[in-house]
């Protein structure tokens, strides 16, 4: 079966190495073999917060970050929610499918309504999930690149293909969820990796912006270096940290460490890093503005004709 992947981001600011090697990596390997729409999901923005910010600023960087990441505009359709009106319009017969008792239940949405910043739930974050279904479903998402956390949006992503199919007929495929195997990078401060929290390498950060952060990361007092997730789980992500970026396991370079200290462990992973982020830096430099609305601009159309398609099918099988 030749699977067609959704995936996406919303641009509420820039991505991280946190991204490149829980999500963004694997999208780069699955552009060879898969049909792939990546989705910048700016209506997605408002779902927590008042205001966008910066939309316009923030869709450009992302793009960059995709193009400096080595995803081809070519071989992958990259297209801005807004865009394409006819996703959006899925979200009226969705919603008739899915209960309210079922969408208070959805634990992502539960945990995303306590970290929000709004003083009140909006409609639009209640019905988060359901747009997320109607984003999977508008191009007949098969397969959806996921962490934990976002599981419960792809079950019911499921729920309302199948729903869609027994009441009106078969139209959609019923999409599986694609489980990432890469270690969880926690931040530099040791809690959750986050855009907005200061605690990321950013994957559009200098070689100084980059040595500044690692040079800040919390460790502990010991001087011999080991590798030690309970016990030391500090010292333990920056040793993941350059595991990844170096291609070794965290346990080999604890040993070339040794008693080393957090001096020399900062300093390996630093180099570690900005070699690994070299080749993202320069091919960065290679793109302009204009290419991202180049780029842009194709891929929006390309996913507004798949879903003027799709949704001819679903009109027609409610029989409107």
């Amino acid at each position: 079966m030749d699977h067609v992947v959704l995936t996406g981001d919303r641009p509420t600011g820039p991505l991280h190495l946190g991204h490149y090697f829980g999500t963004l990596a694997n999208r780069v390997a699955l552009q060879d073999s898969h049909t792939m729409y990546v989705l910048i999901a700016d209506y997605q923005v408002i779902t927590d917060r008042d205001l966008p910010g910066e939309i316009q600023r923030n869709i450009t960087e992302l793009l960059l970050d995709y193009l400096a990441i080595g995803l081809d505009p070519a071989r992958v359709t990259i297209f801005q929610h807004s865009a394409v009106p006819e996703l959006n319009q899925l979200l009226l017969p969705f919603l008739s499918l899915v209960s309210v008792a079922e969408l208070q239940r959805n634990p992502t949405v539960k945990d995303e309504i306590a970290h929000s910043s709004q003083q009140a739930v909006s409609g639009l974050m209640f019905t988060y999930p359901v747009h997320q279904a109607a984003d999977i479903l508008f191009c007949k998402g098969t397969l959806v690149p996921v962490g934990k956390d976002q599981l419960p949006h792809v079950e019911v992503a499921r729920l309302v293909a199948r729903r869609f199919n027994e009441r009106y007929g078969p139209v959609f495929p019923v999409p599986e969820a694609m489980m990432g195997v890469r270690p969880l990078l926690k931040g530099l401060d040791g809690g959750k990796m986050s855009k907005s929290r200061g605690n990321a390498v950013h994957l559009s950060a200098t070689e100084d912006e980059t040595a500044a952060l690692i040079r800040k990361a919390r460790t502990d007092a010991e001087r011999l270096i080991t590798y030690d997730e309970e016990r030391r789980p500090e010292v333990a992500n920056l040793l993941t940290l350059g595991g990844l970026c170096l291609g070794r396991s965290p346990e080999s370079i604890a040993e070339e460490i040794g008693d080393g200290g957090a001096a020399a462990l900062k300093r390996l992973v630093t180099e570690a890093v900005n070699e690994f982020l070299r080749p993202i830096r320069k091919r960065r430099r290679e793109h302009t503005e204009a290419d991202v609305r180049q780029v842009l601009r194709e891929g929006n159309e390309r996913a507004r004709e798949r879903a003027i398609v799709i949704l001819d099918e679903v009109r027609a099988a409610m029989g409107f």
